[in-house]
C-alpha cells in the first residue's frame, strides 16, 4: 500500500503503583483474550459490517515482557510509511526501543525494495500483507496505507495477534471505526493511532489541570491546522517508476471502492484528493487536533452533535503547473469548519484550510479560567470574575521526549506493549475522534446537523430521524 504521508487507555488513579497498573492491564488483556467467539474482520473485501462472529478465537500472539525485543512489520512503506515508520524504526527505535524490522509490505515493488534497503537484510518483502501477518514472529504491524485500506489491515492483525500502530485517520468510515474498536477489544491487542501530537505532554498537563478543576467546568476549545497551497494541496510529484507493471492497481483500490478506475498515476499519488479514498482535510489534517484537544479535556467524550461547512471555491487545481500539474479537480473541500457539542456541554471549534494560512488562537475555555497552548507550555490565565479565586500560571516548558513527534509515539506504543505506560493515542480515545470525523463529514456532504448516541451507534437527524452513516459507494462521488 502507499500513502504520503482515544479516551486514551486509563491512566492509572493517582497514588496507584505502576505494578498496580500492569497487573491490571495484563489481567484485561488476558479475559479479552480468552474468549471463544469474537468480533472479526473479513481478511478481504471492504465489508463495514460491526461485527462479524467466529467460532475459533484468533491467535493470541506471544506475551511481551519489558526487556524483550519487539519485532515489527510494515505495511504501507511510501512518504509516512517510509519516512516516518521505516525510517524512524530504523535510525532510532532498533537501538532505543529495541525493535527489529522485519517486513516491509507495499503493492509498489519499488516501494518494497526501497523499504528493504532501509530496513535492512534481515527484512523480508512482500505484496500481500496477509503473508505478513501469517509469520508469528512478528509482533507489531505498523499500518500507513491509503485510508480505505485501514480497517481491514488492522483488524486481520489483530486477529492474527499483533499490535498495530495505524495511521490517522483511523479509517474511512464510522462503522469501520467501530469494527475496529471491537476487533481490539476482544482480542486484548492495542491499537495506537498516529496522531503524534497526543505524545506531547503539554496536552497531559491540561488534562491534568481541567480534571484538578483548575479552569471549572469545560465551555469551548478551538484550534486551527491552516495551509496555504496555491498550485493545490496533495498534487504530489508522480514519479517516473509509477506504472502499472511496478503496482498491483486491483489490490490498491480494493473490493472497497465500488466506482472503479483504470491504473492512474494521480489517485495513486493524489489520493487524498478523491472521496472514495479519502476525507480530504477532515480525514488529514482534522485528526492532529482533535485527539490532542479531546485528550485534553481530561475525560474524552463521544460527541453529542456536529456540524461542518466547507467548499473548494478557489480552485487551486486549475492552477497546478510543473511537478503538480493535474488534469483532475478535487472532491474534498480547501476549507472546512467544524463545531461539535459534546455531553458534558463543551463546544468544540475546529477550523483547516488548504488556501490560508492564518490560524486561530489554541485554547480551552473554562467557566473560571482558560488554557492556551502557548508552544511548548501551557497558560492558564482566570476568567476576570474569579481572579480573586484563581492564580494564573504557565507550566514548565516541555522539551526533548516530552514534545510532539513521531519517535516519541512510538515510545510510548512500545511502552505501553511492554506495560510500562498507558497508551497516548489508544482505542478508547481514538473511536471518539473517528466518530467526530466521520459525522463532521456526512454533515458537509449531506447538509446536515448529525447526531450520535453511542448505546446504539446510531447518527440521526434533528428531528429523531435514524440516517444512515455514508460509506463507500454513497453518493455519486464514492
Amino acid at each position: 500500500m502507499s500513502t504520503p504521508h482515544s479516551n486514551p487507555s486509563p491512566q492509572p488513579p493517582s497514588g496507584s503503583s505502576r505494578r498496580d497498573f500492569i497487573k491490571r492491564a495484563t489481567a484485561a488483556a488476558t479475559v479479552a483474550g480468552a474468549a471463544s467467539t469474537i468480533a472479526g474482520c473479513a481478511t478481504t473485501g471492504g465489508g463495514v459490517e460491526q461485527s462479524v462472529k467466529s467460532g475459533v478465537a484468533p491467535w493470541q500472539g506471544r506475551v511481551i515482557g519489558a526487556n524483550d525485543r519487539i519485532v515489527c512489520g510494515f505495511v504501507g512503506v511510501g512518504g509516512q510509511g517510509y519516512g516516518a515508520h521505516v525510517s524512524t524504526c530504523k535510525d532510532v527505535d532498533e537501538k532505543v526501543n529495541n525493535i527489529a524490522l522485519a517486513a516491509i509490505c507495499d503493492v509498489s515493488k519499488h516501494r518494497v525494495e526501497v523499504g528493504k534497503a532501509k530496513a535492512g537484510p534481515q527484512a523480508q518483502g512482500y505484496g500481500d500483507y496477509r503473508q505478513v501477518l501469517e509469520r508469528k514472529d512478528i509482533d507489531v504491524i505498523f499500518c500507513a496505507t491509503v485510508d480505505h485500506w485501514h480497517t481491514n489491515i488492522t483488524c486481520d492483525a489483530l486477529q492474527s495477534g499483533k499490535h498495530v500502530y495505524v495511521e490517522k485517520p483511523m479509517t474511512r468510515y464510522l462503522s469501520e471505526a467501530f469494527r475496529i474498536y471491537d476487533t481490539s477489544k476482544s482480542t486484548g491487542k492495542m491499537v495506537q493511532v498516529g496522531s503524534q501530537g497526543c505524545s506531547d505532554k503539554k496536552w497531559h498537563k491540561a488534562a491534568e489541570w481541567i480534571r484538578a478543576g483548575k479552569i471549572g467546568p469545560v465551555v469551548m476549545s478551538q484550534g486551527s491546522y491552516m495551509r496555504n497551497s496555491p498550485k493545490g494541496e496533495w498534487n504530489y510529484t508522480i514519479q517516473k517508476w509509477a506504472s502499472a507493471d511496478d503496482i498491483d492497481w486491483a489490490t490498491w483500490m480494493g473490493k472497497q471502492i465500488k466506482n472503479k478506475v483504470p491504473f492512474n498515476p494521480d489517485h495513486y499519488f493524489r489520493w487524498r484528493k478523491y472521496q472514495p479514498y479519502c476525507s480530504g482535510l477532515l480525514g488529514d489534517l482534522f485528526p492532529h487536533k482533535l485527539h490532542p484537544y479531546m485528550l485534553a479535556t481530561g475525560n474524552p467524550e463521544f460527541p453529542l452533535r456536529v456540524a461542518s461547512v466547507g467548499n473548494k471555491k478557489v480552485q487551486t487545481d486549475l492552477k497546478s503547473e510543473g511537478d503538480s500539474k493535474t488534469a483532475y479537480i478535487r472532491d474534498v473541500p480547501e476549507i472546512v469548519q467544524l463545531i461539535a457539542e459534546f455531553p458534558s456541554g463543551m463546544v468544540m471549534h475546529i477550523t483547516s484550510s488548504t488556501v490560508n494560512e492564518q490560524g486561530t488562537q489554541e485554547m480551552i475555555r473554562g467557566h473560571k479560567a482558560t488554557l492556551t497552548m502557548a508552544g511548548n507550555k501551557v497558560e492558564l490565565k482566570p476568567e476576570r470574575p474569579f481572579a480573586e479565586e484563581i492564580d494564573g500560571v504557565t507550566s514548565e516548558a516541555f522539551t526533548g521526549d516530552q514534545t510532539e513527534s513521531v519517535a516519541n509515539h512510538h515510545r510510548n506504543f512500545f511502552k505501553a506493549i511492554r506495560g510500562l505506560e498507558p497508551q497516548n493515542c489508544g482505542m478508547d480515545l481514538a473511536v471518539k475522534v473517528q466518530t467526530v470525523i466521520s459525522l463532521a463529514e456526512m454533515s458537509e456532504r449531506l447538509g446536515m446537523m448529525c447526531y450520535f448516541d453511542p448505546a446504539t451507534r446510531k447518527v440521526s437527524d434533528g428531528s429523531g430521524r435514524e440516517i444512515t452513516p455514508i460509506t463507500y459507494g454513497t453518493l455519486a462521488a464514492s
